[in-house]
């Protein structure tokens, strides 16, 4: 019971924080513009942490270590290497050129809208089919995310200890009410700051969870000897069964598949919009420098703990995890942290706020993307073209709370597969809106009708090969992403070179954003 309270005081003072956040940053957000980006105020280490924190989400601490802990090294350091080769070159190539041209294009505050300036679509038909998109993927997202909060908080205080449907509502509908809270309070500037500060609660989880593991077994050196007993495990090439208990291989296909998760990265809004708000370009490289060394440190580390609870579980430290209750290690390490006294059950509420934190830092970022392209990108640029800055306000605030419920009713099912949804919607974004992304910023005779058929074939080739041609197996067992990125590239290319070419001014524009780059 002492432990429980100490868990519960941690969490409520983390949950305190951030809503504290939200009040704060209420006090600076005076428009759709600060509300959506800010302002465009983010300092470079604020601009790096915020991004990577709403870009790992709950599979930096649950689900990276599930999949070490059942099947060893292979799959997740490939889906690593994958996401750390991504996250540098999106910072490297992509983030300086759309922070420039966002502003050049009539001050874009939103990636539909910065589509829309870009091809000088009058009509609105891109912005609208791109705000489509991201409601498409980002909802049931988002809902992801509330149903993680579900799981991981009606667990902990569930009836002894097992999750029933009433604590998991609970504890999903109190999770979602403080996200949306201090979200609709002060927007992106919120979600940004609230992030940055999760980023940190999150590596101090990580590593002081890495270094009771070690010592609870009694040293690396047991680690390393219980990963190489089992077969498969310790190996680049190999998955360990733990049905049958043999190496099964990981070939080249499989690799290429999995490192595929890196083509996502241009393609995700809540990642693209930090790049647009830090305050000055020129300090990107920094924010890129400090975002690469975190992913990269946290991932293997996030890794190495699902090692290391395979290993406690081998000397009887931690019960055996089978399944998908692999990806509560953590808790388990940290419940037993809470049972070393006061200041033990302390920390462990720390560890699972970190858990949280990973969780709320993707969702608030989802809800704001999602809710500007409701209140933004369709109901001000199609209906309501006049309206006032008074009521965009109280509209997108408005829309984010609506578009919580509906992630509430989606997540409403406690068998709901959380890191599914995610796999798929990032799958959805990068194939539907990277080649977009990568095709406005570097090549001139990008025009408007190659972008908007990019991004419906990318996006409807991702349901297509997820649902009819990925269940054949064989050659097309590999992640939806990879085709369909290629897919939407072609055509996007394809198109544009048979269409009219762009106009002067487009041209025009695009050069001085290039001048601009060089001069800088």
């Amino acid at each position: 019971m002492t432990s429980t309270i100490c868990i519960m005081i941690s969490i409520t003072l983390y949950i305190g924080f951030v809503i504290g956040i939200g009040f704060w940053s209420m006090k600076k957000t005076s428009d759709t513009g600060d509300f959506y980006l800010g302002g465009r105020k983010l300092g470079p280490f604020v601009t790096a942490m915020s991004a990577e924190a709403s870009d790992m989400s709950s599979y930096l601490l649950m689900g990276i270590p599930g999949v070490a802990y059942l099947s060893g090294l292979a799959d997740a350091f490939w889906t690593i290497l994958g996401l750390a080769v991504g996250t540098y070159i999106n910072w490297l190539i992509v983030a300086k050129r759309l922070r420039k041209y966002t502003v050049v294009c009539n001050n874009s505050i939103t990636i539909p809208a910065f589509f829309a300036n870009r091809y000088r679509d009058d009509k609105k038909i891109l912005s609208v089919i791109a705000a489509i998109v991201i409601v498409v993927f980002f909802v049931p997202y988002t809902g992801s995310g509330f149903s993680a909060c579900g799981k991981l908080f009606g667990t902990l205080f569930g009836n002894g200890g097992a999750m029933t449907d009433q604590s998991y509502h609970i504890a999903m509908i109190i999770s979602a009410a403080v996200i949306v809270l201090y979200t609709t309070l002060g927007g992106f500037l919120a979600a940004s700051t609230s992030d940055f500060w999760q980023s940190i609660i999150m590596t101090f989880a990580l590593v002081f969870i890495i270094f009771f593991a070690a010592i609870s077994v009694g040293g690396l050196g047991t680690i390393m000897d219980n990963a190489q007993s089992l077969a498969g495990y310790f190996d680049f090439n190999a998955m360990h069964d733990v049905t049958t208990g043999e190496s099964v291989g990981y070939g080249f296909l499989t690799k290429i598949s999995t490192l595929a998760w890196g083509l996502g990265y241009f393609g995700m809004p809540h990642i693209l919009l930090r790049f647009m708000a830090i305050n000055d370009a020129n300090k990107l490289k920094l924010s890129r420098r400090i975002a690469s060394v975190w992913v990269v440190i946290s991932m293997a580390v996030a890794l190495f703990i699902g090692i290391a609870g395979n290993a406690m579980s081998a000397q009887g430290v931690i019960r055996n995890l089978e399944g998908t209750d692999s990806e509560n290690v953590i808790i388990v390490i940290s419940q037993l942290i809470s049972k070393n006294g006061v200041i033990s059950a302390l920390v462990a509420g720390l560890i699972l706020a970190g858990i949280l934190a990973a969780t709320m830092s993707t969702a608030d970022s989802q809800l704001l993307a999602a809710s500007s392209s409701v209140s933004e990108n369709i109901l001000k640029e199609v209906f309501f073209k006049k309206m006032s800055d008074k009521t965009a306000m109280l509209i997108a605030r408005i829309t984010v709370v609506v578009i919580s419920v509906i992630g509430v009713i989606i997540a409403w099912d406690r068998n709901s597969s959380v890191f599914g949804i995610v796999s798929f919607a990032w799958a959805g974004f990068g194939a539907a809106f990277g080649p977009v992304v990568l095709l406005a910023l570097f090549w001139k005779r990008s025009n408007k009708m190659g972008a908007l058929c990019g991004m419906i074939s990318g996006g409807a080739m991702v349901f297509i090969w997820k649902f009819l041609i990925r269940p054949l197996g064989g050659a097309f067992n590999i992640y939806e992403l990879l085709p369909a990125f290629v897919v939407a590239i072609v055509v996007n290319v394809i198109v544009s070179l048979c269409t009219e070419k762009p106009s002067q001014d487009m041209i025009d524009e695009f050069d001085t954003v290039v001048s601009e780059l060089k001069n800088n």
